[in-house]
C-alpha cells in the first residue's frame, strides 16, 4: 500500500465485554484517508464505544489498533491520541473567552502564541463565530457553543476528527444549518472523520460509507446510498427507514422484472428473483405516491398502481405519514399540501403508486449471509 491508502485508523478483532455483555465485536474496519464514515444504530448499540475505541480511549480486550499503518502499542497510546481530535454532544466549553477556548488545544501542544492567533481566527471565521471571539464562551447559545466546539477540534488539524452526537442536543435550524457548514468544510479539506450518531439525516447528509451498528455489531457498512436503498437484513431495513416490509411469493420473472404476489394483488419489481420462492419486499414511504382514486387522474410512469383507502394519517416534522389498505398496508409520506389536494382523511380512496426500481428485495433465510458478505466484501476491498 502507499501512503495514501494506507487507512488511518483500523480495527482487528476488536472486542469489548463488560460485566458477561458483549459491547462490541468488529472483526475488522478500516477508515480511509478524506472520508467522513457515519455509524449510525439505536441507543445502545455500541457506537460510542467503537468511537471510544478508534481514538485510544479504551482497549479491546482482543485485537488491536493501527494508525496511519502502524500497530499502537500501549506505551504510545497518548502521543497517538494527540494527532486526533474530538467533539462531543456537549461542547465542554472552559469558562472563558471564546479565542481562548479555541486556542486550549494548541496550548497544550506547545504551539506558540503568535502561530496560534491567527490559526484561531481562521477557524473561528470558517465554522461563522468569528464575531465572538472576545465573547465570554458560557454566554454562547447552543448552536454557537457547538460551533466553537468544534472550532477547538479543527484548529488542531487532526489526522482523524472523532465526533460522538455533536448535533443532538440543538435545535433544528441550528443543527441543519451546522450540519451543512461542518460538511462543506470536512469535504473541501478532506478531514478524515468518524461521526456516530443516531440520527438516519445526519448519515445521509455527511456520510461517505455509513455502518449500521447494533448489539455491538456492524451489520452493514457500505456507501451511503447502498444501506438506505439496499439494506442487508429486516433490522436495518427498519431502522434505516423503510416501513412497509410485505412477505411475498415470486410468480414470473422475465430476465428484468419480477412478478410478486401479496394480498391478493401482483407488483412488479426491477430485481431478479426465482419463481416460486419467498421474499420479503422493502419499499421507502418516500418511493409511494398518493393520487387521488379517479383513474383519469392517473400520469406517472409508475408500474405499480394499487387502489387502497387511508387508514390513519400520523403528522411526521413537515410531512404527514399515510397508511394505506390495498390488500396490505403500504405507508407513504406526503406533504402537508399534497394531503390538501387530495382531501385526505380516514376511509378516502386513494391509488397508491411506486416505480418498479423502488422496492429492495431480500431472502429471509439469506439476511446474515446478505450481511456477512457486505462486510467481506469490505474487508477483501482493505476497507
Amino acid at each position: 500500500m502507499t501512503s495514501a491508502t494506507v487507512p488511518v485508523v483500523e480495527l482487528t478483532q476488536a472486542r469489548v465485554t463488560r460485566g458477561g455483555r458483549i459491547l462490541l465485536d468488529v472483526p475488522a474496519l478500516a477508515v480511509r484517508r478524506g472520508e467522513i464514515l457515519v455509524v449510525i444504530g439505536p441507543n445502545g448499540a455500541g457506537k460510542s464505544t467503537l468511537l471510544r475505541v478508534l481514538g485510544l480511549l479504551e482497549e479491546p480486550a482482543g485485537g488491536g489498533v493501527r494508525f496511519q499503518g502502524e500497530r499502537v502499542a500501549r506505551g504510545d497510546a497518548l502521543a497517538v491520541r494527540r494527532r486526533m481530535a474530538s467533539a462531543f454532544q456537549e461542547p465542554l466549553l472552559a469558562d472563558t473567552t471564546v479565542a481562548d477556548n479555541v486556542a486550549m488545544g494548541l496550548r497544550f501542544r506547545g504551539v506558540p502564541a503568535a502561530e496560534a492567533a491567527p490559526r484561531v481566527t481562521r477557524w473561528l471565521e470558517r465554522l461563522g463565530v468569528g464575531a465572538l471571539a472576545h465573547r465570554q464562551a458560557r454566554t454562547l447559545s447552543g448552536g454557537e457553543a457547538q460551533r466553537v466546539a468544534l472550532a477547538r477540534a479543527l484548529v488542531l488539524e487532526p489526522e482523524i476528527l472523532l465526533l460522538d452526537e455533536p448535533f443532538s442536543a440543538l435545535d433544528q435550524p441550528s443543527r441543519e444549518a451546522l450540519i451543512e457548514d461542518l460538511g462543506a468544510i470536512l469535504r473541501v479539506d478532506r478531514v478524515t472523520t468518524v461521526l456516530v450518531t443516531h440520527d438516519r439525516g445526519e448519515a445521509l447528509a455527511l456520510g461517505d460509507r455509513v455502518g449500521v451498528m447494533m448489539d455491538g455489531r456492524l451489520l452493514q457498512l457500505d456507501s451511503a446510498a447502498q444501506v438506505f436503498r439496499a439494506p442487508v437484513s429486516e433490522a436495518v431495513a427498519r431502522f434505516v427507514g423503510v416501513e412497509t416490509i410485505l412477505d411475498c411469493r415470486v410468480a414470473e420473472f422475465d430476465g428484468e422484472i419480477s412478478v410478486l404476489e401479496v394480498g391478493g394483488r401482483r407488483l412488479e419489481v426491477a430485481q431478479p428473483a426465482v419463481p416460486g420462492e419467498s421474499v420479503r419486499l422493502c419499499l421507502r414511504p418516500e418511493d409511494v405516491t398518493l393520487l387521488a382514486a379517479e383513474p383519469h387522474l392517473r400520469g406517472s410512469s409508475a408500474r405499480n398502481h394499487l387502489a387502497g383507502r387511508v387508514l390513519r394519517i400520523v403528522p411526521s416534522g413537515p410531512h404527514l405519514r399515510v397508511s394505506v389498505e390495498c390488500g396490505f398496508v403500504l405507508a407513504a409520506l406526503v406533504t402537508h399540501r399534497s394531503a390538501e389536494s387530495l382531501r385526505l382523511g380516514e376511509g378516502v380512496p386513494v391509488i397508491a403508486q411506486f416505480k418498479a426500481t423502488s422496492p429492495h428485495l431480500l431472502r429471509p433465510a439469506l439476511g446474515r449471509e446478505a450481511a456477512a458478505a457486505s462486510l467481506d466484501t469490505a474487508r477483501r476491498a482493505g476497507v
